[in-house]
């Protein structure tokens, strides 16, 4: 599907568009991957770790805030992966109006300028947080997701079609705990603080997060909503399981930080159907046709919920320990 064609990626330097990078090389012969971001350090770095394809992989120097530089970087791109927000929840809070410039009306502008370049098909990373937000980052991010939705109200029969793929925490992205854990591992700590002994996290892969990115651009008809079928785990069971036997002070609720992640929530229930490895969460508006729900599926039972804390698929610490060796050593 993507042999032959030009793929940007906005945000691209991160951990998603490092392991995007190797999973489509891998897997396709593109003819060119646009990586668009604001930090020309870390296109440097990333441009000698990937010097076998500096014949395909494109660097640009630019902002989602900036609609004309978007423009000028989407001539002649067939797909766009939408990964650059603002996603650290404290500094969403302590700076409301940067978060809501990035995550919101860059938004519009990657949606704007994508209408206008003849896009194909655009995937927007979500997250957890925009279900039931309870902090700013998890507002903007319900924003986003909206727009990304409603724009396919403006594309037309055979234009750009949009869609959202939604996942937690990636195991070992930066921002996650796993890598606090590690610092303080690293550093000879004997004990890892939990925030509550309650909490519960969703356990997806960078390469999952990939594969479902790949699944969208592959399926959607525009205005669904991709989730990942995946287990849970307990906090105390991921600190375990990298420091067997340790401390494990409760420290406390962060602010605008939840017990658990919810993906699909009972009032989307209505509208989410199960597959054999993902659910979807196809639109509610009058544009949208009951022709283009994708076959396989079933719907859900009214008031189903997608909890990590009630979900049906659990790891173990020995699961966990199975999990860090094989999925983070491949990062």
């Amino acid at each position: 599907m993507l042999n032959d064609k030009t793929i940007l990626l906005t945000g691209g330097t991160g951990s998603f568009g490092h392991q995007f990078v190797d999973y489509v090389f891998h897997h396709y012969k593109p003819q060119k991957v646009i990586i668009y971001s604001r930090d020309e350090y870390k296109q440097f770095v990333m441009s000698n770790e990937y010097s076998e394809y500096r014949d395909t992989l494109r660097y640009f120097i630019g902002d989602v805030r900036d609609e004309a530089r978007l423009r000028m970087a989407m001539k002649g791109v067939d797909y766009v992966i939408h990964a650059a927000a603002l996603k650290q929840v404290p500094a969403c809070e302590y700076n409301p109006n940067e978060a809501i410039k990035t995550n919101v009306n860059g938004a519009m502008n990657v949606i704007t300028a994508s209408l206008d370049a003849g896009v194909k098909k655009v995937v927007a990373l979500s997250t957890d947080k925009a279900v039931n937000p309870i902090n700013l980052y998890g507002g903007t991010k319900l924003v986003s997701d909206k727009l990304f939705i409603a724009a396919n109200s403006y594309s037309g029969i055979d234009g750009t079609r949009f869609a959202v793929v939604r996942y937690g925490n990636v195991a070992g992205s930066r921002g996650s705990v796993i890598p606090f854990f590690k610092n303080i591992i690293d550093h000879g700590g004997k004990e890892l603080p939990i925030t509550d002994f309650r909490m519960t996290r969703f356990w997806i892969s960078l390469k999952q997060g990939v594969e479902l990115v790949i699944k969208a651009l592959k399926e959607a008809r525009g205005g669904e909503t991709f989730i990942s079928k995946i287990p849970s785990f307990k906090i105390t069971d991921l600190a375990q399981a990298m420091l067997p036997g340790c401390e494990m002070p409760e420290v406390g609720i962060r602010e605008g930080e939840k017990l658990h992640e919810i993906m699909v929530t009972r009032e989307d229930s209505m509208h989410t159907f199960e597959y054999e490895k993902h659910f979807i969460v196809f639109p509610n508006y009058n544009w949208w046709a009951q022709k283009n729900i994708i076959p396989g599926g079933k719907l859900v039972a009214p008031e189903f919920e997608y909890s990590s804390g009630t979900n049906v698929d659990w790891l173990s610490v020995e699961d966990i320990q199975r999990l860090l060796k094989t999925d983070l050593d491949k990062h």
